[in-house]
């Protein structure tokens, strides 16, 4: 029986996990992001219960994007060079954003009347913020980092319709954590953004092959284009069940209010592995591939110890965080 070739396995496995943390963060904080962009469409009280429903969570959240950036850095420091020169100014307004979301959650806590609205707008608008500047992240790695006027106008499509797609999951988490009025305004948020984040998905889907030949060779190669078909077909299939349950109020009323964020965190979880598989072998399209960004195999095996270690400790504190916080949202308020 031959011996395991780790020079091979390890960088798939790192891919795997960096692959996998993103994909975390891109639900997880993916659905409080949406819900701080549904912010300002709510009243005073319904507002209070809004960031209450995401309080428990939102930072913790943030640990999988560090976890999948070390991972970038650590793991594949070719990449992580290219990757982060390339896109800095996007990474930045990124940060900029989180940062003023996390100042303003605090804050506005603390604040007197005359200046919670203020800090309010400014959760929303750290929200909105982030989630443009990944969006134009996701469209400038699609396209190998591009700057031809058609990857441009690439990536600024999928920057301003993402915030459809995170308003979408910030909607189906509201109709899990809230009830009554506020319930029934998710549902309408719910059915505004459907379209859009629809339309992002197939302008996605139709430009993709025409901005990169390394996903068009995927995508319209045979056998290849019946392994990539289900997942499609099975994005539609979501598609269209979230949106019968947003047209129909009565499934949420009847126990079924989570089946809009499950619904959604398929159509993610879909997309990420067909975009995966139209990458693959990349970790930058049509520049590096996994093997040529790794690091040495040696240092793979005493990172690996770490990532060994710290990975289940992230999946279980974030389940157990789960398990304790579960349930429907009331006004957050803290002590004096």
């Amino acid at each position: 029986m031959s011996s395991i070739d780790w020079s091979t396995v390890l960088p798939l496995a790192f891919m795997a996990i960096m692959g996998l943390s993103l994909l975390a963060y891109v639900i997880l904080d993916g659905y409080d992001l949406g819900v701080g962009i549904l912010l300002p469409f709510a009243n005073d009280d319904e507002k209070d219960v809004m960031v209450s429903s995401i309080g428990p969570f939102w930072d913790a959240n943030e640990t999988w994007l560090v976890l999948g950036v070390g991972v970038l850095l650590i793991a594949f420091p070719k990449a992580h060079g290219l990757v982060l020169s390339t896109l800095y100014i996007p990474v930045a307004i990124m940060l900029i954003g989180l940062i003023l979301r996390g100042v303003a959650f605090d804050f506005r806590v603390k604040a007197r009347d005359t200046h919670k609205a203020t800090w309010n707008a400014v959760f929303a608008i750290g929200s909105f913020v982030s989630t443009l500047a990944q969006g134009w992240m996701l469209g400038s790695y699609i396209t190998g980092f591009s700057t031809d006027m058609w990857a441009r106008f690439f990536a600024a499509g999928i920057a301003i319709t993402l915030p459809a797609a995170y308003a979408m999951l910030g909607a189906g988490w509201l109709l899990m954590k809230t009830e009554g009025a506020l319930q029934q305004k998710a549902l309408g948020w719910g059915r505004v953004a459907l379209w859009p984040m629809a339309l992002m998905l197939v302008g996605i889907s139709v430009t993709s092959p025409l901005v990169s030949h390394t996903v068009f060779e995927k995508w319209f190669s045979l056998p290849e284009l019946f392994v990539l078909l289900p997942i499609p077909l099975a994005c539609v299939a979501a598609f269209a069940a979230i949106r019968h349950v947003l047209n129909t109020p009565r499934i949420v009323q009847a126990g079924y209010s989570w089946t809009v964020f499950v619904g959604m965190v398929l159509v993610f979880v879909l997309s990420f592995f067909g975009l995966a598989y139209s990458l693959y072998p990349y970790i930058v399209v049509d520049q590096l591939t996994i093997w040529e960004a790794a690091s040495a195999t040696e240092s793979l095996i005493v990172i690996a110890i770490g990532v060994g270690i710290t990975l289940p400790i992230i999946v279980a504190y974030t389940i157990f965080m789960y398990r304790v916080f579960w349930g429907k949202a009331r006004e957050l308020s803290y002590g004096a």
